[in-house]
């Protein structure tokens, strides 16, 4: 049960943190955060927590990543449904507290891509600029598969495990520098669904891609670390 409420508080702390700075301080006048700002409080949130609470479930906070880890072997399938579901019932949880926060402003909308901090695909008016699903797909599919490869080479037994928290953090910070005007940054079906759930409409009709999509990547990645990245340590360097 530990593990599984160090799961819950850690999606918890991701999805307030990261998806608390879009909603409330992105485009605040004059002191609004804008992309690199919230690009780092989703780091900020997975690095924060993957020292505090790490240790006690491995930190994932993520479906695709606890996927992507039992496809690389470092995770057992029994407790993949558990971990999920924590990781679930925390996002939602966060969720539901923005969501009381932003009404007591009666700020919340649904109205317009991304609201509420959802993830979306194929709908002009963002920026000027609508990327396809084909394009959102291959986007959140190799940023989870890349994201993967972080975590177990950061992780890896040969690695200096003190610093993969940071390594993780900044992984994700890139990630969504890189994705944030092409999908509003997904990889992580959790923190999607549970904007979604708030919004309807568009949102949960798109959800299916922000959940089949990283979790590919993530089983991907695993499978690329475990099969061809993973042992590299214990061969010698060629001189």
């Amino acid at each position: 049960m530990k593990k599984l409420f160090a799961e819950f508080f850690g999606t918890f702390w991701l999805v307030f943190g990261g998806c608390g700075s879009a909603v409330f301080a992105a485009g605040v006048p004059d002191i609004g955060i804008g992309l690199l700002g919230v690009a780092l409080a989703f780091g900020l949130t997975v690095l924060t927590m993957a020292y505090a609470v790490g240790h006690i479930s491995g930190g994932h906070f993520n479906p695709a990543v606890t996927f992507g880890l039992l496809a690389g072997g470092r995770f057992q399938a029994k407790d993949v449904i558990s971990y999920v579901a924590a990781q679930c019932l925390g996002a939602i949880a966060a969720a539901g507290c923005l969501y009381i926060i932003l009404n007591g402003a009666g700020a919340f909308t649904t109205e317009g891509p991304g609201a509420f901090a959802t993830n979306f695909y194929d709908m002009p008016g963002y920026h000027n600029r609508s990327y396809s699903m084909g394009a959102a797909f291959l986007a959140e599919f190799l940023l989870t598969a890349f994201f993967l490869i972080i975590i177990m080479g950061a992780t890896d037994k040969w690695a200096n495990g003190k610093f993969a928290g940071i390594a993780i953090g900044l992984g994700l910070t890139l990630i969504h520098l890189i994705s944030i005007p092409i999908t509003n940054t997904s990889v992580n079906p959790a923190r999607s669904l549970s904007q979604a759930l708030f919004v309807g409409g568009i949102a949960m009709s798109q959800l299916w891609l922000f959940w089949v999509a990283p979790i590919l990547g993530g089983i991907t990645g695993g499978l690329i670390y475990k099969f061809l990245l993973q042992g590299a340590a214990d061969e010698p360097l060629a001189e």
